[in-house]
């Protein structure tokens, strides 16, 4: 799935770019709490996990119609959102950042897998992490987490706006993920900012080589120096950046 409002070339930067520079770039918007508080990825990943934003919302459970029988209903908000996900979509979950039950476990992460999800992420834990682990399928946690969600979560709707380690996410919001974490894009912001950070990626690595050579920071980074955009222009021109 391609989300409507953002081009296939936007979302193929964001794979390429980091999480700190995104919320750099929404900083700069006056946006301070898209980046998805204490969560971590289960695995180490090739790129970036990107896609838009597919949303399942947890309350605290009770007892008293929570119990395993609610899987006999083949319309359960959990298993409905396992199913309907779209491929190349983001499973958020908002459990409250509670990881003392699981948000989710190895085989509804291994069905999403299957459908084509792009990535998983909670706010609270998910069982059987050790096999997720093993998985492609990018998937990030608070912690690891054994009790079933029906300990203390109740699985309530599937694509609303949610709050996720107090970050809102809207359906179809882009949710980025590297090796620090997870940032969610406007939806509508999304494309100018893909391309504000990917200039700043080339900008930045230019910057990390001329530091890494004994350059000082002082007219550089920032580039008030007026030489620093000429160096910059030549070294992107050398390697076709």
């Amino acid at each position: 799935m391609i989300s409507p409002v953002v081009p296939y070339a936007s979302l193929r930067m964001l794979k390429q770019v980091s999480t700190a520079t995104l919320c750099t770039c929404l900083f700069k918007r006056g946006l301070r709490q898209q980046f998805i508080q204490n969560v971590q990825p289960i695995g180490r990943y090739a790129e970036n996990m990107v896609g838009p934003a597919f949303t399942l919302r947890y309350i605290p459970a009770r007892e008293d119609i929570n119990g395993m029988e609610v899987f006999l209903d083949h319309g359960h908000p959990q298993r409905k959102a396992v199913e309907e996900c779209p491929p190349g979509a983001v499973l958020v979950f908002d459990s409250r950042k509670d990881a003392r039950a699981a948000s989710a476990g190895g085989i509804l992460v291994t069905r999403l897998q299957a459908r084509g999800v792009a990535g998983v992420v909670t706010d609270g834990g998910f069982r059987d992490s050790p096999d997720i682990e093993k998985l492609a399928i990018p998937a990030y946690q608070q912690r690891p987490s054994a009790p079933t969600n029906l300990t203390l979560h109740q699985a309530i709707d599937i694509n609303v706006p949610i709050g996720c380690g107090e970050a809102p996410v809207f359906p179809g919001d882009i949710v980025v993920g590297d090796a620090e974490g997870v940032v969610v894009i406007p939806a509508h912001l999304a494309e100018e900012i893909a391309k504000e950070a990917f200039e700043m990626t080339a900008f930045e690595d230019f910057v990390a080589e001329e530091v890494s050579r004994g350059r000082s920071i002082l007219g550089l980074y920032p580039p008030t120096d007026p030489q620093t955009p000429i160096d910059f222009s030549a070294w992107r021109q050398a390697r076709g950046r």
